[in-house]
């Protein structure tokens, strides 16, 4: 089942980009997307230009979905790190408080140790951003006025000529 929409604030948003970006500056990589687990590109730092951003979004969301059965095949509840390795260029996959995926695209510039530790430390915080907006969000909620019961006779008199 896919998880819920997210709703995204301002503040947290700048507060996520700026994270990803230092990631992307301090383990010298070449791009980095934040993706929500139904898909939707969140942000991203780097060298995107060449990448359907997209596609890869969607993609990794799938990859997450189908390691995600393996991993129950096996009785793990989900692997919440994944690493694909090519001639050029290297993409790692993490999960990041079962609700959002880090995907890093590194090359040789760079080292999986290297991404795996600054993923790790920019883990926690993201965690603590996405716990920010869920707050947030049931604030709002439980703050917000009903609706007014709108009649027929109201739809019928905001239309008419």
């Amino acid at each position: 089942m896919a998880a819920p929409q997210l709703i995204m604030y301002e503040e947290e948003y700048r507060r996520i980009t700026a994270a990803i970006q230092r990631l992307n500056r301090e383990a010298n990589t070449k791009v980095v997307y934040l993706i929500d687990k139904n898909g939707q590109l969140i942000s991203h730092a780097g060298e995107a230009q060449q990448i359907d951003a997209t596609s890869l979004a969607s993609l990794a969301a799938g990859n997450i979905a189908a390691t995600g059965g393996l991993a129950k095949l096996i009785g793990e509840k989900e692997f919440s790190i994944l690493f694909h390795e090519g001639e050029k260029d290297n993409i790692h996959i993490s999960v990041i408080g079962q609700r959002v995926i880090l995907v890093v695209i590194f090359d040789e510039r760079s080292s999986l140790g290297l991404v795996r530790l600054r993923v790790k430390k920019l883990a926690s915080e993201l965690e603590s951003i996405f716990h920010a907006i869920l707050k947030k969000v049931e604030t709002n909620a439980n703050s917000q006025v009903p609706f007014i019961e709108i009649t027929d006779d109201d739809i019928d008199n905001l239309f008419k000529d």
